[in-house]
């Protein structure tokens, strides 16, 4: 028989390895986290939460993963909201009981991370009712997620066609309305921001409806900042067929005669409820 000291000795070996063990893995996630942090430009939002306090950037945070899956109950199914070119979208709760949209978004290039803080920054001082308000960001993951206000009626492409909208009487009062509110909304990021944001793929689906069916742009994962001098690099064409500027799609060159052009259809839907096969 073994004498009780080994026991004890062996036990005692086994728990401190697994003790260093979980220690080891807790301080390579803490490293990582940090790292993606770092990449992911998360110093300058901080440095501009720092110095700019009651800034246009007023009450954007930083949040942490845990607080973002606590939120969705780790990203369940049944809070998926919907899924895009460009990611998912999730319902989540924090923990002041806010309602808020997190999106997921897909793997992005080196360059195009690259650029992201910086547009984010940018995005998080818009503050015009009718362009989806961006709360906040997590930045400790390998793909950045995006914590937007929640918009509970649809978008405006559910609206149209029956779908999930709230209101199958749709008056043309209203739908003139929801079309100037968009109209303003773009007229905004092409002439008050600074620098100037171009949308890159409006339409239907990316306009949503709160509960008075007033009217939020969304989706910012094609947007571009518009360049300052004339020597715009060109870049891949993204958003939806049949809403692209065929100016656009010859010289990969976005611009706000780009999003006029998009914005066309999404109009003329609003006003005529024509059916289509675009979204």
């Amino acid at each position: 028989m073994c004498h009780p000291g080994v026991s004890v000795g062996v036990f005692l070996s086994v728990f401190m390895c697994f003790w260093l063990y979980l220690g080891l893995q807790k301080r390579k996630l803490i490293k990582a986290k940090q790292s993606f942090f770092e990449h992911n430009g998360g110093v300058i939002p901080q440095q501009q939460m720092r110095g700019a306090a009651g800034g246009g950037g007023a009450g954007f945070k930083i949040f942490s993963e845990e607080e973002l899956k606590k939120a969705t109950n780790n990203f369940a199914v049944d809070q998926i909201l919907g899924r895009g070119g460009h990611g998912i979208v999730y319902r989540g709760v924090l923990e002041d009981k806010t309602i808020v949209a997190i999106k997921k978004s897909k793997m992005m290039e080196a360059t195009e991370t690259k650029e992201f803080a910086r547009e984010m920054l940018i995005l998080s001082q818009i503050n015009h009712r009718n362009v989806v308000k961006l709360q906040g960001c997590c930045l400790e993951v390998e793909v950045p997620m995006l914590v937007y206000e929640y918009v509970s009626n649809g978008t405006l492409y559910h609206y149209i066609h029956g779908g999930e909208g709230p209101d199958t009487n749709k008056a043309l009062d209203t739908r003139l309305r929801i079309a100037a509110e968009s109209a303003e909304a773009l007229s905004y990021m092409h002439l008050s921001a600074s620098p100037p944001i171009l949308h890159g793929d409006v339409k239907t689906a990316n306009i949503l409806l709160d509960g008075s069916l007033t009217a939020k742009v969304s989706d910012f994962g094609a947007s571009k900042l518009e360049p300052s001098d004339e020597a715009e690099i060109a870049t891949l064409v993204q958003g939806t067929c049949g809403y692209l500027d065929p100016e656009y799609l010859m010289t990969c060159q976005l611009t706000d005669k780009s999003d006029v052009y998009s914005f066309w259809r999404p109009s003329t839907r609003a006003l005529d409820r024509e059916e289509g096969a675009l979204l």
